[in-house]
């Protein structure tokens, strides 16, 4: 398994809704989580993007130097970018960063923010173009390694000539990530991505995508690699992490989640569809109406936009959980909780030992996964004196 974190670059907070208990979005505080992730063995982090986050690329630059040895997903946005310049970003932060950089292609589903954004395509159009546009991407980088040039004539983008002079330190080009639930996805993702991103759904129906996805990629004779979006929530105890998950929603009232089911529904987006329909669009409240699979929590969605569940329970409940999604094809699994920076702790120290994981350093180690072997000893010193007792697995 790859264990992911996430950096909120569109706020923080220890009750959704409201500004009670919330923090500021900051370089100081975006870098105490780079830096978690990064020391805790966590593989990488995605970088959210919209109108309602800092820009990606700009805070990812930032913390190359902060980080050792943590990959960063950043969105490239057809429509916003063009192919050529986001391939000569790509490079040129794969180079600086000595091979960290991982693109997630972003095609959009707010109609409304994406007009302001300058894209006036509809839904069929922007897939259309987003399928040209990483056509384009990876044809330039490809050819990098070559000096080749490169053209494209398309019912949306064109290039003449197109050439990388720098090209990535990855062949031959940084992997590509991209989630989307609907046909022209599907399509998408297996034709031309490495790994494609499902937001958490129950089982049953990440399993029907999964097999939706990889029949469709073996029509291309291609492979695609397969990983989740979930948030998490765990403590040392179920009751203990069923009550972090009231307390996250306990401050909501009932004006701000109408007012965001709204704004959610006048999407285009089928993965946002999907998601508000597992809360019946925020009438729901309590963990029965919630919890629509074993451990899986859909109240974060009552006001937040894509992702909008959580795997809620002890070490050994959620990682039993995310061990089902392994089952069905995922090893890829891109993780986040509130507050983003201790909730990295809570799950590298409850859970990390539990899970079959892609490591950087010592497998299980209770100490930070960065490459060698740490001799410990581990936890604070007892009594100015004595070494504290390793804790029976």
């Amino acid at each position: 398994m790859s264990i992911f974190w996430f950096l909120p670059t569109h706020g923080d907070s220890r009750y959704l809704g409201t500004t009670e208990g919330a923090r500021q979005v900051s370089h100081d505080y975006l870098r105490q989580v780079a830096t978690a992730a990064d020391t805790l063995g966590y593989e990488g982090v995605l970088i959210p993007t919209g109108r309602s986050c800092e820009d990606p690329w700009v805070v990812a630059s930032s913390l190359i130097p902060v980080t050792k040895q943590l990959k960063f997903l950043v969105a490239v946005r057809p429509g916003l970018h063009e192919p050529a310049l986001a391939a000569r970003m790509a490079s040129t932060f794969d180079r600086l960063s000595g091979g960290r950089v991982l693109v997630n292609l972003v095609t959009g589903g707010d109609q409304v923010e994406l007009e302001g954004d300058g894209v006036f395509l509809d839904h069929a159009a922007r897939y259309e173009q987003s399928a040209e546009f990483i056509r384009i991407w990876r044809s330039i980088l490809e050819r990098s390694h070559t000096g080749e040039t490169y053209d494209f004539d398309g019912k949306h983008l064109s290039v003449k000539g197109a050439k990388l002079l720098f090209p990535p330190l990855q062949k031959p080009h940084p992997p590509v990530y991209f989630g989307g639930s609907s046909d022209a996805a599907h399509d998408l993702a297996a034709e031309q991505v490495d790994t494609y991103l499902t937001w958490g759904e129950p089982p049953e129906a990440v399993a029907k995508k999964v097999a939706d996805v990889r029949e469709r990629a073996a029509r291309h004779g291609r492979t695609v690699r397969f990983g989740i979006r979930l948030h998490v929530i765990v403590r040392e105890t179920d009751d203990e992490a069923w009550k972090a998950a009231d307390s996250l929603i306990s401050r909501l009232d009932d004006e701000t989640v109408v007012r965001a089911q709204e704004i959610f529904s006048r999407m285009d987006s089928e993965g946002q569809r999907r998601m508000a329909a597992l809360h019946a669009k925020g009438g729901k409240r309590t963990r029965a109406e919630l919890e629509i699979s074993p451990s899986l929590w859909a109240g974060v969605g009552l006001v937040r936009g894509g992702a909008g569940t959580a795997l809620v329970g002890d070490a050994k409940t959620v990682a039993v959980r995310i061990q089902e999604y392994a089952d069905i094809g995922l090893d890829t699994f891109v993780l986040s909780g509130y507050p983003h920076l201790e909730e990295a702790y809570r799950f590298a120290e409850l859970v990390f030992p539990l899970l079959p994981r892609s490591l950087r350093g010592q497998q299980g180690a209770p100490g930070p996964a960065t490459g060698r072997t740490l001799a410990g000893p581990f936890g604070e010193i007892v009594g100015s004196q004595y070494a504290p007792r390793a804790a029976q697995s």
